[in-house]
């Protein structure tokens, strides 16, 4: 094997691994190595916004993971899309940009985070932004993502906003300024209405660093432990095996799924499972892999009575050759933004001190979404999504096998709780009544999924187990923490090892209230601050 050696090495180049890498080679003082499983991000349907229902299915982009049949879901398999490419998930995802609910981050400092709560995370969520509307007490401009509204206003996506308000629902004109709660139009990580993943916005300025070398094609495959101390990464490319050495840190960054399948490889989890897999144990961390935490999302969807949704572009061929036409030359039209353009966040419960509910109006309908394939109704069509933001399940990411190139085993467990269904019924009820308003009201033709059939508390419980799904915003794998039940301390070094870190979504204590792209930015920008002052100390 060939040996090159680097001052930090970095497994990942996904929504925290980007921010990383290039915080860490900024002041061009310290060489970094940048390992990226995947290709360079130059698909062309990345960077169109409208583009992610392509990446959505697309292999070569797209680790397109299935979870392990899942017991409370009739034993369904579910299909579990991550970025493979730079960028990571940020380069594939629906490019909203929800930050969570303040109190997220301040429970997080409750459980012994210490430097974690929202008034000491602000400020990195600050540095990354250039928002678009300008700097104030919660936004800043002048760093790297580009945080945008949406490009003009969509008539359906008003009349659902108006219908939320006539069913009590209040305007939020931002969701990620003082207050969550409300319904409004979502900002999204774009420029000039183009994707503006974390490639663009941190490797791209970064690139012609001598001191930051991007590899991509090369799979991590274990993490070389020597004394306790993490010293070097195995990784997989064309070229075969190849060993890099790290004079000071290895950064993990391989995301929920990635980081403690990379880690277990490494000598690093639950002992028996390890012994199992065949497996040489390092260390005994029963956290490594446990405590998965995601949001649990179900569709409803709507026959529309008029042509203005996305269903009439996928069902026309001269509607997509017109639209490709209008974006090419003004980056206008419908794939300008990305179909996603409006919400809401509730509470399932009025008792609840915060919202536990994400609904989100997605401006098309699907006859079948999986793995393979997504086919449109042959119908103008929209949807409606209740997503349960706070589920009391908690699952596992495990090995399937040895192989480090084989996907890991994915298991939830989601609706383990009475209040987990209650709530997620809750959010269909009030969908429902935001349907029945009347600024809603002539833009329904019928009801299609679950349809009008479904009313009682158990149709609607077994349309759950039937058709729910993750939402695609797993973390807490690589839990951080105090305690045995942690993987990382606060500064997200990982405990009883020395010279290895890990940063991005995994390392959340508990999924934050909304969509996970741009926590997982803010870690990866405290990630790299907190390493650059160690090293300095």
């Amino acid at each position: 094997m060939q040996q090159e050696t680097y001052d930090f090495i970095v497994t990942g180049a996904g929504s925290a691994g980007a921010v990383v890498a290039s915080r860490l080679s900024e002041s061009g003082r310290h060489s970094v190595l940048l390992l990226e499983a995947g290709p360079p991000d130059t698909n062309p349907w990345i960077h169109i916004p409208l583009g992610f229902a392509k990446t959505f299915i697309d292999p070569r982009v797209n680790w397109k993971f299935e979870s392990a049949p899942q017991p409370t879901l009739d034993n369904r398999r579910l299909y579990l899309p991550r970025g493979k490419t730079l960028g990571g998930t940020s380069s594939i995802n629906g490019m909203v940009y929800i930050r969570g609910n303040h109190a997220d981050y301040d429970e997080w400092r409750q459980r012994g985070c210490t430097g974690w709560d929202w008034d000491s995370v602000l400020p990195y969520f600050r540095k990354a932004q250039n928002q678009a509307r300008g700097d104030s007490e919660y936004h800043g401009t002048g760093g790297p993502l580009n945080v945008s509204d949406q490009p003009r206003r969509f008539e359906l996506t008003d009349a659902v906003l108006a219908a939320c308000e006539q069913a009590g629902v209040p305007r939020n004109p931002d969701f990620n300024g003082a207050m969550q709660e409300g319904c409004g139009y979502y900002q999204t990580t774009t420029s000039n209405r183009r994707r503006w993943s974390t490639a663009k916005a941190y490797l791209d300025p970064a690139r012609s660093r001598p001191n930051l070398t991007i590899r991509t094609g090369a799979h991590a495959t274990r993490v070389i432990l020597s004394d306790g101390r993490a010293t070097g990464v195995e990784y997989a490319c064309l070229e075969g095996r190849r060993i890099a050495a790290a004079r000071r840190e290895v950064v993990v960054s391989g995301g929920t799924y990635g980081s403690p399948q990379l880690l277990q490889l490494s000598g690093l989890g639950p002992a028996e499972h390890l012994r199992d897999m065949g497996i040489d144990v390092v260390r005994d961390m029963p956290a490594v892999g446990s405590n998965l935490h995601d949001h649990f999302n179900t569709y409803m969807s709507w026959r529309c009575t008029r042509s203005i949704t996305l269903n009439d572009l996928e069902n026309s061929w001269p509607r997509k050759i017109a639209a490709g036409i209008r974006y090419s030359l003004f980056r206008s039209g419908p794939m300008a933004s990305n179909g996603i353009h409006a919400g809401l966040f509730t509470r399932s419960d009025p008792r609840l001190e915060r919202p536990d509910l994400q609904i989100n109006l997605l401006e098309w309908s699907t006859l079948e979404r999986t793995r393979d394939r997504v086919i449109s109704h042959r119908f103008p069509g929209f949807t409606l999504s209740p997503v349960h933001l706070k589920p009391d399940g908690r699952g596992t990411v495990r090995l399937a096998s040895p192989d480090p190139l084989a996907p890991p085993s994915i298991l939830f467990d989601f609706l383990r709780t009475d209040y987990d269904m209650r709530a997620v019924v809750t959010g269909i009820r009030l969908v429902r009544t935001i349907a029945e308003q009347p600024a809603l009201r002539p833009y329904i033709a019928a009801e299609i999924a679950p349809g009008p059939a479904t009313q009682s508390d158990a149709d609607m419980e077994a349309f759950v187990r039937q058709t729910g799904v993750s939402n695609h915003h797993p973390s807490s794998t690589c839990a951080m923490g105090t305690g045995t039940n942690a993987v990382v301390d606060p500064r997200l070094r990982v405990h009883g090892v020395g010279g290895l870190r890990v940063a991005d979504a995994s390392i959340m204590p508990s999924v934050v209230a909304g969509n996970t792209n741009a926590p997982s930015i803010m870690i990866g920008e405290k990630a790299a601050a907190m390493i650059l002052e160690d090293v300095a100390a």
